[in-house]
């Protein structure tokens, strides 16, 4: 029987009505100073009601902490008003909203950050085309940038919100810290394994007591994690699985993997034994909560990869068919819709960015 229906409850009390989690997924919607558009409202509210939680799109915690043009900003009380309208146009029908709050560190450029240099953990370029040196944080910086996720997390609280997720995969700050590529240090911000962790740690704890401190009502505090680097040196599992046994013990209410298939095995790994999944949640031993993702399509997908975790997030699937969800629940996967027309993006209110990302990510659901 499908435990996608299952109801969830997470450990700072919410409950989600079901397994199902909209992806966080950049749309490149927001105006030029972060702030939401119509589009966007409506692009979130037609894929909010049926879902267990909506995680919205990275929003940046600083503003050179920017990564593209189009991102939605936090980094601001002249943010929560539009904020507020984010979290309402998603909390239909039980739909949990969480905001996803980041900074982009050294992948960004400066031509996005209006002529300043970008920052990172260290001087040390991303290995991708045209990419930028980026300037080492002082130590002074490093603790505004966590103070400034925590304001980011009570601007959040504020606008209605029922959590945060920090973004500490996909390359972009928090896991320039952890990285041994990006991470070069010898203070007490890098250097061994340990001392890599030092910013999570340090990060993770300060959003848990600003939530503590500052909101009246049960919320959210999620993590998601890329779980292995290209990069030599680079995040290995052995890194991943050292971070994950550690924020297994936080309060924290779920971790959030990313990977492009939820079946995908270890690029390092000859022995193909057990998926990067099964090795994570083997590690976690039911102490947190496992969102997986990546090519998740079908219900039996689901199904399997929640043999694996609690949760699936489902990210192309809803850019095609908002009501995925309801069709999969209600044994109606026969009417899901798979491919989407020129004539059809309108409807379903996939701008610019969207659209691009569907023709080079998806070209076989574009007809």
């Amino acid at each position: 029987m499908s435990t996608l229906g299952n109801p969830i409850k997470l450990q700072s009390g919410v409950t989600l009505k079901n397994r199902a989690i909209m992806a966080p997924m950049t749309n490149m919607m927001s105006f030029f100073d972060g702030t939401i558009t119509d589009n966007e409202l409506q692009y979130y509210s037609l894929r909010s009601g049926e879902v267990g939680a909506v995680i919205t799109a990275a929003s940046n915690v600083q503003e050179i902490g920017q990564g593209w043009e189009g991102e939605l900003g936090v980094f601001d009380d002249k943010h929560i008003k539009g904020l507020s309208k984010l979290a309402s146009a998603i909390k239909k029908s039980g739909t949990k909203a969480i905001l996803q709050i980041f900074h982009g560190g050294r992948m960004t450029n400066s031509k996005i950050l209006r002529g300043k240099q970008p920052v990172s953990a260290s001087a040390v370029k991303a290995e991708r085309a045209d990419a930028e040196e980026p300037r080492s944080l002082t130590d002074e910086e490093i603790i505004q940038v966590i103070e400034d996720f925590k304001s980011a997390t009570i601007r959040a609280i504020k606008a209605g919100f029922d959590g945060v997720e920090l973004h500490g995969a996909n390359t972009y700050l928090i896991q320039q810290f952890f990285s041994p590529h990006s991470n070069r240090r010898e203070d007490k911000w890098g250097g061994n394994l340990e001392k890599r962790f030092h910013f999570v740690n340090q990060l993770v704890d300060g959003v848990i007591k600003t939530v503590k401190e500052n909101a009246s009502e049960p919320f959210i505090v999620g993590y998601r994690f890329s779980p292995e680097e290209y990069e030599n040196p680079g995040i290995r599992i052995d890194d991943t699985l050292y971070l994950v046994d550690q924020l297994s013990n936080k309060n924290l209410d779920y971790l959030h993997i990313s990977l492009g298939d939820y079946q995908q095995y270890s690029k390092f790994d000859q022995t193909k034994e057990q998926t990067i999944l099964q090795t994570i949640h083997k590690k976690i031993a039911g102490r947190i909560p496992l969102i997986s993702v990546g090519n998740i399509r079908t219900g039996s997908d689901a199904d399997n990869a929640l043999k694996d975790s609690e949760m699936v997030a489902l990210g192309r699937v809803l850019l095609a068919d908002p009501h995925w969800t309801s069709k999969v629940l209600s044994n109606r996967e026969d009417q899901i819709r798979h491919t989407v027309t020129e004539e059809e993006r309108d409807e379903l209110h996939l701008n610019t960015g969207v659209w691009m990302f569907m023709n080079a990510m998806m070209p076989e659901r574009i007809k």
